[in-house]
């Protein structure tokens, strides 16, 4: 009986490994295309070229700029909801495109800060994100509830981001820098607990493990990418 509970821990545990091995490739993966893409066209040339048009009253962002800055959060949509009527093909694809996007939108909002201020925080946003992954994969207390409320706020900080784009409020920026340094370090415990628990789930077909694991990938890929720029508009230079 016990050599039978040894046996399917340890299978539990080999699932729970390969799960999170395809996780963080995900994430890191999408993070590496991100930064290449972002150091690419992080250029004055560039910007100016292909997101800036000239109008009456100045210089002003284009059409192709908002496309770019809001699409991701379609497609982020789009795989999390429908996952499970697309095939991998689909939604690797659809990943891409977002990692890519998501450089894009980087090369425009990193031009404002010096490269020493986005590699300190990028050091001081790993830490911060590897230590709420590991007390979220660890800690024994249901992080449902917290989770649940900080997506609450989550929400009403989007609508405050989306709202800041236009109005260009400094105060308002501030706080929601502040909120969203709590905020996604809170959140980044949250996933990481639901993915252990996804992983841990020998009911779960190859196709299902493989798709969730995309799924989680992209939402850590979020939470650390969400935090990285909290950080960066509340301790970087321009």
């Amino acid at each position: 009986m016990n050599q039978i509970l040894d046996q399917d821990q340890s299978f539990s545990q080999e699932l729970s490994r390969d799960f999170f091995k395809s996780v963080y490739s995900y994430m890191f993966g999408a993070l590496a295309v991100s930064g290449i893409i972002a150091y690419m066209a992080g250029t004055e040339e560039f910007v100016s070229t292909y997101f800036v048009s000239l109008t009456e009253t100045g210089p002003k962002m284009n059409a192709l700029f908002y496309v770019v800055a809001f699409a991701p959060v379609g497609l982020a949509l789009l795989i999390q909801m429908a996952y499970r009527r697309l095939s991998m093909g689909v939604l690797m694809l659809a990943f891409l495109a977002y990692s890519v996007l998501m450089g894009l939108s980087f090369s425009v909002i990193l031009l404002a800060y010096t490269a020493q201020s986005i590699a300190v925080t990028f050091f001081i946003t790993a830490g911060a994100f590897g230590a709420m992954a590991v007390l979220g994969y660890t800690t024994k207390t249901d992080l449902t509830k917290m989770g649940s409320l900080l997506y609450m706020v989550f929400i009403g900080m989007f609508i405050a981001s989306i709202a800041n784009f236009f109005i260009g409020s400094g105060p308002l920026d501030y706080v929601i820098s502040i909120l969203g340094v709590f905020v996604f370090t809170g959140l980044t415990a949250y996933y990481m607990q639901k993915l252990k628990g996804m992983s841990q789930d020998v009911s779960l077909s190859g196709v299902e493990r493989n798709k969730l694991a995309l799924v989680g990938g992209l939402l850590l890929y979020i939470m650390f990418v969400n935090l990285f720029m909290s950080l960066l508009r509340l301790l970087g230079n321009d």
